[in-house]
């Protein structure tokens, strides 16, 4: 065998062309399928990401009677959490948010919403929302607040303006006075037609509660559910914190049920891309038949013969193998970093104006693209080696020398 295995090695080399035709096809097969697996699996995380950071935030920590029940009544009992917050490494930033339930009115209309109490110093730095104010600016202090434009347009109310904001929390009843400073446009119905931003002082006023009904975190992009799942451990059991995965439920499953639909079409490019291998290998073997006839002749046995063809498929595969592993890791590791795709995609795919990513779209990592690949490539590479083989253990030496 270690004989057969120099003579393939030889082989390999000595055919460089046809040698790095068929390493050129297997690592495209497996190059793409990583690009095109770490495309879908991005496209998903990309928009998770995007939208907790127009509804909610990267990461979110709020009592676990507050997730189940959004009562100022369920609020953190204290704050402390929010200092030691800041000492985790992956944690970036901090903010204090408390909502709660209102009617606000203006001088035409009134509109029953969920009001969030911000600190304004701070929102920017876990929330998306203060860079889509499109008219006005961003609160700056008590007595002001910001809406979303379409709420804005329901309610007649513009910038300036002074609109009324009533609630019913732990204080009883309570009103307020807010003079509108801004008004955010996203092409998020969630956030254009509900959001209404005021101080968190305010909001404490209203409601009587002197904490906050959540913390909200910027930690790093696409480690949300990690972090996530290691503030847990250290958190007091009737407090959590929840990633973009568990707050976007609903969005969570539109987006796996679109990830299913991606599989046919994977399968397909398997197909495809396994007959390109086998057909590469083949007809090498094809245009060799009077040299295979040579090497018969010379008294190497047919069924070792065989066993040369299938080494030769099966070294060159692995190097085409290894080389669309560092191609489609180092593109998709690179395109993980850089926005490249954003600008493209958010002109091609007009679904993408319901589901806003700020223009930003970064591919996925997951060692799990490797066996996707290799799974493309090890049915190429079983069919590549032997059909050819089995073509050449049947070779008669005398007629395939007279093939020109």
């Amino acid at each position: 065998m270690k004989t057969l295995v120099r003579l393939a090695w030889r082989n390999v080399w000595r055919h460089r062309r046809r040698t790095i035709l068929l390493m050129l096809v297997v690592a495209y097969a497996v190059f793409a399928t990583i690009l095109y697996w770490g495309v879908i699996d991005g496209y998903e995380e990309s928009v998770l990401t995007a939208q907790a950071r127009f509804v909610g935030a990267p990461v979110l920590i709020m009592t676990r009677a507050y997730r189940d029940d959004p009562d100022p009544e369920h609020a953190l009992p204290d704050l402390t959490l929010a200092s030691a917050l800041g000492e985790f490494s992956r944690v970036h930033a901090v903010a204090l948010r408390l909502e709660f339930p209102a009617l606000i009115r203006s001088a035409y209309r009134a509109e029953s919403v969920l009001v969030r109490g911000v600190e304004p110093r701070r929102e920017d730095k876990v929330s998306a929302v203060p860079a889509h104010i499109v008219e006005g600016r961003m609160l700056q202090g008590p007595g002001e607040l910001v809406l979303g434009r379409a709420l804005a347009e329901r309610l007649d109310v513009r910038v300036g303006e002074r609109v009324v904001v009533d609630t019913a929390g732990p204080a009883g009843p309570q009103a307020a006075g807010l003079v509108l400073l801004g008004t955010v446009e996203t092409g998020l119905p969630q956030v254009d037609e509900r959001l209404v931003l005021v101080d968190l002082a305010d909001a404490r006023r209203l409601t009587g509660v002197d904490t906050a009904t959540a913390i909200a975190l910027d930690v790093p992009r696409g480690e949300e559910e990690v972090v996530a799942a290691e503030l847990r451990r250290f958190l007091p059991p009737a407090v959590a914190a929840y990633g973009p995965a568990e707050m976007l439920g609903a969005i969570r499953q539109d987006l796996e049920s679109n990830r299913v639909g991606a599989i046919p079409i994977a399968f397909l490019f398997a197909v495809v891309a396994a007959a390109a291998v086998t057909s590469t290998a083949t007809v090498s073997v094809i245009e060799r038949t009077r040299e295979f006839g040579m090497m018969a002749a010379l008294g190497l046995a047919p069924a070792r013969l065989a066993w040369v063809v299938i080494l030769e498929s099966a070294i060159t595969t692995l190097l085409g193998w290894m080389a669309g592993l560092a191609i489609g890791y180092g593109a998709v590791g690179l395109l993980a970093r850089v926005n490249l795709l954003g600008a493209a995609f958010s002109g091609l795919v007009g679904a993408w104006a319901s589901l806003p990513l700020t223009r930003e779209m970064y591919t996925a990592v997951r060692p799990v693209y490797a066996l996707y690949g290799s799974m493309t490539v090890f049915v190429g590479a079983v069919l590549a080696a032997l059909i050819p083989a089995r073509r050449v253990r049947g070779l008669r030496p005398a007629q395939a020398m007279r093939i020109q």
